[in-house]
């Protein structure tokens, strides 16, 4: 037995990397590893709105950050931050101050935030920075540690392995990533770990950790730090991330090449083009294979093959005509696009208190469920019970698009006719409802 335990460990420290030749330097290196970044960890507690049955009411969360820079912007997930209206900071000299949420981009589930410095007590205090690596230069099986914040309890660390480099979610619930591939790995990622950092044992931040798998064990995911920091360099220069939009939806073309009988054929799948998208104006058809966006040839065999496709499209200059060389029934033609600016506003749902309902803005499911001629409207969430919204026979999934005559572009527009009309006894609505015109009546001169 000793002898089978002696081969064991021998086998372990032989299959360590050369730089780790002893368990004591490997030791080290972990020390001094969570040393550089251990300092920048931040716990984050908003204080959040949520909306139940059409009322608007308030929770604190937990999650982690990591500071980047010396005036203090913070790398979190916009889902640890999304609706906050507070947040507060615990940092490293255990100091517990409140930040702003410079801007969130919910399709990478990044957020910045920055700290007030300005409320620190200790004015000897320096600003701790961590270093964002290269998560390009990840490989499978390297060891990796996350920091943060589980289930509420103070600056823990956790170590394990990378699992895998390219792991690819279809739209599922909040795991979503349509720009991005994921890094999984087992180092532990337990709610209050979201927003953390994974680091490599150089002490650089590769990944913000964004979930772990529920009843799973050590089965965690982070995103990228390259594709986090070029969205946070973008909310930081305009406190939003700009995108360009076509109007399609795309898949990979493994089927299709097997029935084709194709084994070597390139290319993207088109899928779905929006009505009334630039894809359409300029006639680009379901069913046709996009060999070439301007001047990046483009192919998906496979599910993870989609993201890197997308985000060229999302990087195009917007406002101009985009070539697209497709391959159509045998014929290649190109095509010219012009991208727009994504028109599908995103942001925090709004409660109109007195009339018992809250809205939000449309998003693509919306647009697509609804048939909407346009990109105008807001999306009814919630409506209270026995309420005015209730009794003018307003419901969840509703699309409002005129209050008055006047046309409710958003949130923000319905916001200020609300605040105009509030005090009028009736409002009349204009919905789209099951993609059919529906009109009511809110009437609150009756109500208590």
């Amino acid at each position: 037995m000793k002898t089978k335990f002696a081969w064991v460990l021998g086998f372990v420290l032989l299959s360590l990397p050369p730089e780790l030749p002893a368990q004591g330097d490997f030791q080290s290196r972990l020390y001094q590893a969570r040393d550089k970044v251990l300092p920048a960890l931040v716990h984050v507690e908003p204080i959040i709105s949520i909306y139940t049955s059409g009322e608007k009411q308030h929770t604190v969360v937990t999650g982690s950050g990591v500071i980047f820079s010396n005036a203090g912007y913070v790398l979190t997930n916009h889902h640890v931050v999304e609706n906050a209206e507070k947040v507060w900071c615990t940092l490293s000299n255990k100091e517990r101050i409140t930040a702003v949420v410079v801007g969130s981009d919910p399709s990478t589930d990044i957020a910045v935030l920055q700290l007030n410095l300005d409320e620190l007590n200790d004015d000897s205090f320096e600003i701790p920075r961590a270093t964002l690596g290269n998560s390009d230069s990840l490989q499978v099986g390297q060891i990796v540690l996350a920091l943060g914040s589980p289930l509420g309890l103070s600056r823990s660390v956790s170590m394990g392995v990378i699992s895998s480099i390219d792991r690819y979610f279809p739209d599922q619930g909040s795991m979503i990533s349509p720009y991005n591939l994921w890094i999984q790995t087992d180092a532990a990622i337990n709610p209050g770990n979201s927003g953390g950092p994974l680091i490599n044992l150089e002490g650089e931040v590769i990944g913000i950790n964004a979930r772990g798998v529920f009843l799973a064990e050590n089965l965690g995911f982070a995103i990228p730090i390259n594709l986090a920091r070029e969205v946070a360099r973008k909310i930081i220069e305009g406190r939003t991330v700009k995108r360009a939009w076509v109007g399609i939806e795309i898949q990979d073309i493994k089927g299709l090449r097997e029935y084709l009988g194709k084994p070597d054929f390139k290319g993207v799948l088109l899928a779905q083009v929006d009505p009334r998208s630039p894809a359409e104006r300029a006639g680009l058809q379901p069913g046709d294979i996009i060999l070439q966006i301007g001047s990046q040839t483009v192919h998906a065999e496979f599910e993870e093959d989609l993201p890197p496709v997308r985000k060229i499209i999302a990087d195009l200059p917007i406002g101009e005509k985009i070539p697209f060389r497709i391959w159509r029934k045998g014929n290649i033609r190109t095509i010219p696009v012009e991208t727009r600016e994504e028109p599908f506003k995103r942001g925090s749902e709004f409660e109109a208190r007195a009339w018992g309902l809250v809205v939000k803005n449309i998003d693509p499911d919306v647009y697509r469920v609804q048939m909407l001629s346009d990109f105008f409207g807001v999306y009814v969430t919630g409506v209270k019970s026995g309420a005015a919204a209730d009794q003018a026979h307003i419901r969840n999934g509703d699309v409002i698009r005129k209050m008055n005559g006047q046309l409710v572009k958003d949130v923000e527009t319905f916001k200020n006719l609300f605040a105009q009309w509030v005090q009028e006894p009736t409002v009349f609505v204009e919905l789209i409802r099951n993609g059919y015109p529906y009109f009511t009546i809110i009437k609150t001169e009756n109500l208590p």
